[in-house]
């Protein structure tokens, strides 16, 4: 590891900082963010693609690019791929909360389908990469250089399937419709919407900060602890940058539109394969797949596994209660957590 690191109190109180920061700022994403999805027509699933999954992926963008500079592979990879898992679990909790029915069956949509297929392609190229080491342009793997152009192909998918879907998913009582609050322009008493894009900026602005605090504060606790980078990438600091999409996901959630919610986390785990691109070149030794070893190829196949689930949750629309994928997404996670500690012990 290259450059300078911070002592165990100041990583920790920074980590604390910035968690404080992230919860409060939070708040009010779902809100900005649905009342733009409706202002300008976008629709719940590509605002929460496009809107909250960028702004909310702001802290890990500084997480692995530190971590990246700094020389560390492991928590470089374990911070993209922690928190698309991470941001996943979130959709567990959300189902607990949500108490009228199963939070995928209430959120029906063929976009957020689509998102979960695309992340499942954007995860295949580490994979890919982990595979053949050796093959760089540069000290960059091209697996990582496709991941911008997939991610870009798969967001004119989706926007394709909301202009032009070929099938629906069938209504039922329980499911929740993007319908637009007020789609005509702005209510009496509603903030602007130019107001409502510079909330947003600002917004963006005071989370995406905390990511300088959060890699600095992720590497120190490593230095001081001993524990594993991936281990410390893949749990701690991908908890803290993905507090932002569980905070608009809750507030989604009780405002009801459940749809943007889910956008947010599959849209936030799209945007977040970007950073896996970041990390390759930012890595300077050389690729980041190499260095990083067999936990990254861990990470990246449990990671997977997750986002296959939940498509399928997505899919099955179990009515009641907490589907299958409520139940097994945790255990996955807890599982994947296990290895690692096994793998570094």
């Amino acid at each position: 590891m290259t450059g300078s690191t911070w002592p165990l109190a100041p990583s920790i109180a920074a980590l604390a900082v910035a968690l404080l920061v992230i919860v409060f700022a939070g708040k009010s994403l779902a809100a900005t963010a649905d009342t733009l999805a409706d202002r300008t027509g976008m629709g719940e699933a590509v605002a929460g693609a496009l809107l909250l999954g960028a702004v909310t992926s702001l802290p890990g963008i500084a997480t692995t690019a530190i971590g990246a500079w700094q020389g560390d592979a492991q928590f470089a990879i374990a911070n993209p791929i922690g928190g698309i898992a991470v941001q996943t679990v979130w959709l567990a909790i959300a189902d607990l909360l949500y108490r009228r029915s199963n939070i995928e069956h209430a959120a029906a949509s063929l976009e957020n389908i689509m998102q979960a297929l695309v992340l499942v392609a954007l995860l295949c190229l580490p994979i890919v990469a982990y595979a053949t080491p050796g093959l760089t342009l540069g000290w960059v793997h091209p697996a990582s250089l496709l991941i911008p152009v997939l991610y870009l192909y798969g967001l004119h998918l989706v926007r394709r399937l909301r202009q032009n879907p070929m099938w629906r998913a069938e209504q039922t009582s329980d499911t929740r419709q993007d319908v637009p609050d007020d789609p005509d322009g702005e209510a009496d008493g509603a903030p602007s919407t130019r107001r409502l894009w510079w909330r947003l900026a600002a917004l963006a602005a005071v989370v995406g900060g905390t990511g300088y605090l959060i890699g600095q504060g992720g590497l120190g606790v490593i230095a001081a602890t001993g524990l594993p980078s991936g281990f410390v990438g893949f749990t701690i600091t991908t908890a803290i940058t993905s507090l932002p999409e569980l905070v608009t996901l809750i507030a989604a959630v009780r405002i009801g539109a459940l749809t943007l919610g889910i956008g947010n986390i599959l849209g936030g785990n799209a945007f977040d394969s970007l950073m896996i691109f970041l990390a390759d070149a930012a890595y300077r030794p050389g690729s980041v797949y190499t260095d990083a070893a067999s936990a990254g190829l861990l990470l990246a196949g449990s990671t997977t596994l997750l986002t296959v689930t939940l498509a399928a949750g997505l899919l099955l629309r179990q009515r009641r209660g907490v589907g299958f994928e409520g139940v097994a997404i945790p255990v996955v996670y807890l599982v994947t957590v296990l290895l690692l500690l096994v793998r570094a012990a």
